[in-house]
């Protein structure tokens, strides 16, 4: 079983106001084979810890620690992080142009394996879990993103997930902008992937309705930088019924 912990993570960023702190001490474990839903208002710091998880540089870790098996991970370069087993879907997957679907997942494939899969056996999987995600098959010639629905966009995030088969994985509001068939799509895709390596899976949402097809094991509700209130799957439909009122008006003002 594989471990990532999270300590006492205070984290912020650079505006034209000046630093401002996002996280302000976040404690998380997550177990492989664990699907831990964090919750919250815009603007709680959900995104922020996506991104300082797989090493964006717009932020600033001030202090506290994230390891994986107790290896650093703020130490090591995103492609050592990836390498290492994590992987993040964005809630905004950007375009590559002049490179093609199929090039661009056999390299990150690559350069996280060490070696180039086998041609015949990669373009049997690539096929297979296309079709799993209702892909034309026309996607794998077509440039990263480019021209992608917002639909489609999420649907290639998971085709990642399913063929990188990352011990982690983060997905930052991979049910934004998605209708209810490809939401439910994407979810089996997300399903598929956990059943077959057992990962361990952060689901960043606002809403409980991605939650109805991906079945959370924790739930933590999280408030100005902060964990405010965790517990089971139960606390996401109080949640779907209650709202963020009672949490922000304990909020301290920033």
């Amino acid at each position: 079983m594989s471990v990532l912990e999270i300590r006492d993570l205070h984290v912020s960023v650079e505006t034209d106001q000046g630093t401002k702190p996002i996280l302000k001490g976040v404690d998380l474990t997550i177990r492989t084979g664990e699907t831990h839903a964090i919750m919250g208002p815009n603007g709680s710091g959900k995104s922020t810890l996506a991104y300082t998880i797989a090493g964006h540089p717009k932020y600033s870790v001030e202090s506290g620690s994230i390891t994986l098996d107790g290896e650093d991970v703020l130490a090591m370069s995103v492609d050592e992080r990836a390498r290492a087993g994590l992987f993040l879907a964005m809630q905004y997957p950007v375009e590559i142009p002049g490179v093609t679907v199929t090039n661009f997942l056999r390299t990150a494939k690559t350069a996280i394996a060490g070696e180039a899969p086998p041609v015949r056996s990669w373009i049997k999987d690539v096929r297979g879990a296309m079709t799993d995600l209702r892909m034309d098959s026309t996607f794998a010639e077509r440039n990263v993103n480019e021209g992608f629905s917002g639909g489609e966009k999420k649907r290639h995030e998971i085709l990642q997930l399913e063929l990188l088969k990352p011990t982690f994985a983060v997905l930052d509001e991979t049910d934004s902008g998605l209708d209810v068939d490809a939401l439910k799509i994407v979810s089996e895709g997300v399903n598929r992937a956990k059943e077959n390596t057992g990962l361990g899976l952060l689901l960043i949402t606002h809403y409980t309705r991605i939650l109805r097809y991906i079945k959370p094991d924790f739930v933590h509700v999280f408030v100005a930088g902060k964990v405010a209130e965790q517990g089971g799957p139960e606390l996401a439909d109080r949640l779907e019924d209650e709202g963020y009122d009672r949490y922000l008006s304990d909020a301290p003002v920033a």
